[in-house]
């Protein structure tokens, strides 16, 4: 098996068939010769706004900036504080600390890998002003709990939907679940443009509308600035690529789903010892078990394995592609120290980044790669090693 390769990800197999579409889409804004803020980016808004069923969505330069810019747009000061996720992706603390606020964390549940709204009470604080919900790796938060507490105590409701595009709770879209959202158009997303891009999303016109100006330098007319905004302007370039694709995301969204229940349904039969969500209690394997009401989009197949770094070497030898998110959670992040965590604060995710190994899982992943993947995870945990 030595000789066979299976990627992690492999962009070229969802781009074959949409080539001539994006390649007209280039032509077109090559021929207007209009680059930055033109009617591709106002269409990709409508339509974005449209999919997420909210009255307006703001396209910037990237997902980062899109938490950035609802930090800016909610006037975040120094010493207010945003409850969110110690197991993300660095810009979800970083952009608080970027807007001038204090990143505050609070555990996870073991089940979905997102935010745990019990800890996310117990965080909350009289300098607290806003929480941050993330939707890992495409299944959304347990919201409902953290809207009332977001109501109760008067705090901003932010949804980091950065991988999380389409995925849904209880029918309703990511992005519309809070005040403001955020989402990523980074090129491995599961609506991923040729560089890097972004959007917010809001149920709250004046939110977005400062989103909007803030994005081009604050400003109301010709040099004229209300705020000190910034450059964070979707060029036309991306938009038009973004709107081609946009297209195709419920078939790409639907392809990842029927992956995920394959992996799974291959991985139980495989002969180990494999349990759906949670800790690993004993088990080989943990696979991810969309909690109730959620329609999981899976921008990562994100499983707990017993011997993680082990497996991952593994499978590398093997040419299996695989990913680690995240390796050290945020709390115990150099450059956030003077915060004061520790080792041991937040157990749950603390658990998360020793156990979690993401499998390849995108549009086009054939049925035999599947069954190679699965041979080679059943491989390893054959020889039985000891721990």
């Amino acid at each position: 098996m030595s000789h066979v390769s299976v990627p992690f990800l492999d962009l070229a197999r969802a781009f074959g068939p949409i080539r001539a579409g994006v390649e007209a889409a280039l032509a077109r804004v090559l021929d207007s010769q209009r680059f930055i803020l033109g009617e591709e980016g106002l269409a990709l808004e409508r339509a974005c706004a449209r999919l997420m069923g909210v009255p307006d969505a703001v396209a910037v330069a990237s997902g980062t900036d899109a938490l950035l810019l609802i930090y800016r747009a909610l006037e975040l000061a120094p010493g207010d504080e945003v409850i969110t996720s110690p197991f993300s992706f660095f810009a979800s603390a970083g952009a608080v600390a970027n807007a001038g606020g204090q990143p505050v964390f609070a555990d996870i549940d073991p089940l979905t890998f997102n935010l745990d709204p019990e800890a996310a009470a117990a965080a909350a604080g009289p300098r607290t002003r806003a929480i941050c919900p993330v939707h890992l790796f495409g299944q959304a938060a347990e919201m409902e709990p953290l809207r009332a507490l977001a109501v109760r105590r008067d705090l901003a409701l932010v949804e980091d939907a950065a991988q999380a595009i389409g995925a849904t709770l209880d029918g309703a879209p990511v992005g519309s679940l809070g005040d403001a959202a955020a989402f990523s158009f980074f090129p491995t997303k599961n609506l991923g443009g040729a560089g890097d891009g972004g959007l917010v999303t809001s149920r709250r016109p004046a939110l977005a509308e400062r989103v909007r100006l803030l994005r081009h330098h604050g400003q109301t007319g010709a040099y004229e600035h209300a705020y000190v905004g910034t450059n964070s302007r979707l060029d036309e370039i991306q938009a038009a690529i973004l709107r081609v694709k946009l297209e195709r995301l419920p078939e790409w969204t639907e392809a990842r789903r029927s992956i995920a229940r394959g992996l799974g349904e291959r991985l139980h039969a495989a002969g180990l010892q494999v349990r759906d969500g949670g800790p690993l209690e004993g088990a080989d394997l943990s696979l991810p078990l969309p909690a109730r009401g959620r329609g999981h989009v899976y921008n990562l197949y994100t499983v707990r394995a017993r011997r993680r770094d082990a497996l991952r070497e593994h499978l590398q030898r093997l040419g299996i592609g695989c990913g680690v998110y995240y390796p050290l959670p945020l709390h115990l992040q150099p450059c956030f120290a003077a915060l004061g965590y520790r080792q041991g604060d937040f157990p749950q995710a603390e658990s998360a980044s020793r156990e979690a190994l993401s499998l390849p899982c995108f549009p086009g992943l054939t049925g035999e790669e599947m069954d190679r993947i699965v041979a080679a995870v059943a491989g390893f945990y054959r020889r039985r090693d000891p721990a």
